[in-house]
């Protein structure tokens, strides 16, 4: 049994990064002595385990073969006389493909350093065109390296091309497709995500309601500098479109409803922000309910960044603290105190409504002193 570091710690690693989490792959082993040995198997289509003590995910070496369409057509061989090299050639780039021995030696062999030298994502064989998910990984890559200068291989963006004209990216499941762009909008360049996608012509098929040279693009951009929330950059990327897109591509892609919500509420409501120290207090206490600042704050906060980040697209200036500052003072109305006097009902609403007005004005009035 031979024990190899493989994948991103050894990536990382090189790229003198940090690294977030280990993965291992176990060669001349058997399920049997992964159990004997205290690991917990949790892989159920392939034989993947975790170390009994640091929990690491363990993984005997294995080869794929596509049976059918989509990233789950596959059926596979851990068999212990699966080499290393076998195994490293069915991973999707080769800055992916290289393990590290214990005694620290770098086992590379299809040049994934050379590719990290050259700042290229390149595929590491044809068995790349099996998954269509990698599509998506390599997008994510994209937008995780293009920082340090990585760009995609030519050969690689062909083969994606063929993929896509094979109809391998009507095979991808919902639940793929959203966690890959999840994490591919907390990296540092999530616009070329959507790049990689134009690049082989996936983007019309998975995305069709979103353009590279449009405002939701942009405005990305512009979020990615202020956040790595995933959410915000997704509001800020959709602001252009209508609710019913919106409702479309969340129910086609089962997107969280914190996601869908804040992406519904920033399309509705960012031009009024925007505009907000313009408007009469009416219209602000509106927009305060229609975000429900009262019980919904924290969200109102990521509201707030997303329009920021439209207005520095459109290089326009936006005072996220001002509107921020009239929060605070419509939220200062003492509810209890209105309840103590006997209000409920319709009554008590009117009530409420009228004092969280008055705390508007008398902010505003405070403003323009």
């Amino acid at each position: 049994m031979k024990i190899y570091l493989v994948g991103g710690a050894v990536r990382d690693k090189l790229l003198g990064l940090p690294i977030k989490e280990k993965d291992w792959v176990v060669v001349n082993a058997t399920v049997q002595e992964m159990l004997a040995l205290g690991y917990r198997q949790v892989g159920k289509e392939f034989p993947v385990f975790l170390h009994p003590k640091t929990g690491e995910e363990y993984a005997l070496a294995r080869m794929e073969r596509k049976v059918k369409l989509g990233y789950q057509g596959f059926s596979f061989d851990a068999s212990p006389d699966i080499s290393l090299e076998e195994d490293l050639l069915r991973r999707d780039l080769t800055i992916n493909a290289m393990a590290e021995a214990e005694d620290g030696k770098l086992i590379d062999p299809y040049h994934g350093r050379d590719d990290l030298k050259a700042k290229l994502l390149r595929h590491v064989s044809p068995a790349f065109a099996e998954d269509p998910v990698r599509i998506l990984r390599v997008g994510r890559f994209l937008a995780r390296y293009a920082s340090l200068g990585f760009s995609l291989a030519p050969e690689t963006i062909s083969l994606m091309k063929n993929m896509v004209q094979a109809g391998e990216v009507n095979a991808l499941v919902a639940e793929r497709v959203w966690k890959e762009l999840e994490r591919a909008l907390s990296e540092k360049n999530p616009e070329k995500f959507f790049a990689a996608l134009a690049a082989c012509s996936a983007l019309p098929i998975l995305f069709p309601d979103i353009q590279m040279d449009e405002a939701g693009i942009k405005a990305l951009i512009a979020a990615a500098k202020l956040t790595n929330k995933s959410a915000i950059c997704f509001a800020a990327l959709l602001h252009t479109l209508d609710t019913k897109q919106i409702a479309a591509l969340s129910l086609r892609y089962r997107i969280p409803n914190h996601f869908k919500d804040l992406a519904n509420l920033t399309a509705l409501h960012h031009a009024k922000a925007l505009s907000s120290k313009k408007l009469p207090a009416e219209s602000i206490l509106k927009l305060f309910n229609s975000m429900d600042v009262y019980r919904r704050e924290p969200r109102f906060l990521d509201f707030l960044i997303a329009c920021k980040a439209i207005a520095d697209m459109n290089n326009t200036a936006f005072d996220m603290q001002w509107l921020h500052e009239g929060v605070k003072a419509v939220k200062s109305v003492n509810v209890p105190a209105l309840i103590a006097e006997n209000l409920s009902g319709q009554a008590l609403a009117i009530a409420i409504m009228e004092k969280r007005l008055g705390k508007i004005k008398e902010w505003l009035e405070g403003e323009k002193k």
